[in-house]
């Protein structure tokens, strides 16, 4: 593709990305709105020279708004839908291993963020995030659960983080969170979202708005920040973070956040960091015309290492790709988009994390949700629609 050619599609996808956002309201594109792919038959994308080909094909179709996905050590898939259901694939087909009574589908939330015990093979457990009503009280909660040897249900389950906040005084469920992956510290990661709620982002006594960083029985783990933060609490001052993912060459974790009507962002997490997000700071409630990263009110907050600037794409679930047959795209973070509708992959220098470059793909198959690269080393792609697929991306380096 000629430099040429390159700025004439990237001059026209900008312009159709204004008009798209001028339809539709300016809150992060992180809701609940139901699609159905343009495209449902296999697609081949070129991408510039020394990155691979990608063919995508659908993987799982048929799905209600499919959320998460993960893979046991045997190469088992895993994956949520968002409306209630714990799913694995088996044999060719999906096998519901749960569906809690408890789950309530409102809004952005319900049953969302998925990840396998890195000591699986002996412990056999996997982890969920979601919106429930256990008790008679709405809260976000993060699961443990068992699964059988023969792969036919859950068991044993036990919430070991709850009271994670659920907005009370609006769209119940907006701003949920919540995506969880383990770290290459055995630690477990999860985003969760400020609820909507103006106070709870720089709020030290809540776990919204914030990373968290926790051991398998939900305690706040080892080299946590502490202080005046919840022992749980690695990071603070976000949003609505969608993705978390750790880089292969160093561990360092990134995060991936819903924006305003501007500015989402990419974020180099560091421990005991304030990002900056304050909308309670006009005292008006719920103000999403300040500043994603508020740099006069929090001189100290850490600027974004990516930002989308005006309007938001609202990216989401993210990984590292990793393996030569990404070619120069080894070790970039590909992006699963909601509102722009691709799958962007994105570079960052190694040794600054300065932002490099990222190239626009799959952009003819809806809403993305998220990017999970499977143990066979193509990239796995939810659809965030009813009906939904599961997206296989099989890279292609020429000859």
């Amino acid at each position: 593709m000629s430099r040429l050619t390159r700025v004439t599609f990237a001059a026209c996808a900008s312009l159709f990305t204004l008009i798209a956002a001028a339809c539709v309201p300016q809150t992060g594109g992180g809701g609940t709105t139901t699609t159905t792919p343009t495209t449902t038959t296999p697609t081949t994308t070129t991408p510039p020279a020394g990155t691979p080909s990608l063919v995508v094909t659908p993987y799982i179709t048929g799905l209600a708004t499919p959320w998460d996905i993960a893979f046991a050590p045997d190469g088992t898939m895993l994956f949520t839908e968002r409306v209630g259901r714990i799913d694995a694939w088996i044999g060719g087909a999906k096998r519901v291993l749960a569906a809690p009574s408890d789950v309530t589908p409102m809004s952005e939330s319900g049953m969302m963020g998925l990840a396998v015990d890195p000591a699986f093979t002996t412990n056999r457990r996997i982890y969920t995030c979601f919106i429930s009503n256990a008790g008679g009280a709405t809260d976000i909660r993060i699961a443990r659960w068992s699964v059988d040897a023969g792969w036919t249900s859950l068991g044993n389950r036990t919430d070991i983080l709850t009271g994670l906040p659920v907005n009370q005084n609006g769209q119940t469920g907006r701003h949920g969170g919540c995506r969880l992956r383990f770290g290459p510290d055995a630690n477990l990661w999860a985003t969760v979202g400020d609820s909507a709620t103006g106070s709870v982002p720089q709020d030290p006594n809540s776990l919204g708005g914030k990373v968290l960083r926790i051991t398998t029985s939900g305690a706040g783990a080892i080299g946590n920040p502490g202080g005046a933060l919840l022992p749980q609490i690695y990071t603070y001052g976000h949003r609505n973070p969608q993705g978390v993912a750790f880089r292969p060459s160093d561990g360092q974790a990134f995060s991936v956040e819903h924006g305003t009507g501007c500015d989402d962002e990419v974020n180099v997490l560091q421990p005991g960091a304030n990002y900056g997000w304050d909308p309670a700071s006009t005292g008006s409630g719920y103000d999403e015309s300040t500043p994603m990263t508020d740099l006069v009110r929090f001189p100290s907050a850490r600027p974004a290492a990516w930002s989308s600037g005006c309007p938001t794409i609202a990216p989401s679930g993210a990984t590292f790709l990793s393996g030569p047959q990404w070619g120069s795209w080894d070790g970039a973070l590909a992006v699963a988009v909601l509102k722009g509708s691709q799958l962007r992959i994105m570079r960052f220098s190694p040794s600054t994390n300065a932002f490099l470059g990222d190239t626009v793909t799959v952009t003819d198959r809806g809403r993305l949700r998220v990017a999970v690269q499977g143990p066979d080393g193509d990239l796995f792609v939810a659809q965030d629609a009813n009906p939904g697929s599961i997206l296989r991306v099989h890279p292609v380096l020429a000859a």
